[in-house]
């Protein structure tokens, strides 16, 4: 199951280097006065916890555990950096939604920062948006895309764990995505389909990023 091509040769190849070279963590940010310099176009992936978000950046960039999934889902409390490209990219891992086992205020604390973040970062090219392809959109997705598309942040849908269902059930999946993403106006209109264990989707994925570069 991959997606149709829509990248030539040398794009992709420019993807696979990118994602294959240096990417180190740098910090995980509480509060917008600790982010880094806005000095290089930055990307941003948030998904509901479960989504399989730390697995499909550790797929992205050929790591184990450059991100790491926490035992808790819900636990990631920060805006987590990496330096992609050894100062090419911004790549920031957002808190999970939907979050499990913490108090409606923990809960508020971190959507509040997340909108600032998304609100206030001038050189944020794109954030993208995981859904999990089993579930297809749920409240949360929802009230995350309102969010975004009220900071005017072009978003792209990332669907994943593609592997764990039919391709046929994945495409209906995906064209009821779709239908919601035309009535919203900060939507990227290609959805990328995924499935980190199997690598489907990945090398299209890293194509997306190293066009957000120049």
């Amino acid at each position: 199951m991959t997606d149709a091509p829509e990248f030539d040769a040398e794009t992709l190849e420019a993807g696979r280097v990118l994602c294959a070279g240096p990417c180190d963590f740098v910090l995980g940010a509480a509060a917008l006065t600790q982010l880094p310099d806005a000095d290089r176009p930055e990307i941003a992936f948030a998904g509901r916890s479960n989504v399989g978000k730390s697995s499909l950046i550790n797929g992205l960039l050929n790591r184990k555990n450059l991100a790491r999934a926490s035992s808790e889902p819900g636990r990631t409390r920060e805006l987590n950096y990496f330096d992609l490209g050894e100062g090419k990219l911004w790549l920031v891992d957002l808190p999970g939604f939907g979050y499990a086992k913490v108090s409606r205020t923990q809960a508020h604390e971190w959507q509040r920062l997340t909108l600032r973040y998304l609100q206030g970062r001038v050189n944020l090219r794109r954030v993208f948006l995981l859904i999990d392809s089993r579930r297809g959109l749920m409240d949360t997705d929802l009230e995350v895309m309102d969010m975004l598309d009220s900071a005017a942040v072009t978003y792209q849908v990332v669907m994943t764990k593609a592997d764990k269902i039919k391709k046929t059930e994945a495409e209906k999946t995906r064209e009821k995505i779709d239908a919601v993403l035309k009535k919203r106006a900060a939507a990227h209109p290609v959805i990328r389909l995924t499935s980190a264990e199997k690598g489907w989707g990945l090398p299209e994925l890293r194509a997306e990023i190293v066009g957000l570069t120049v």
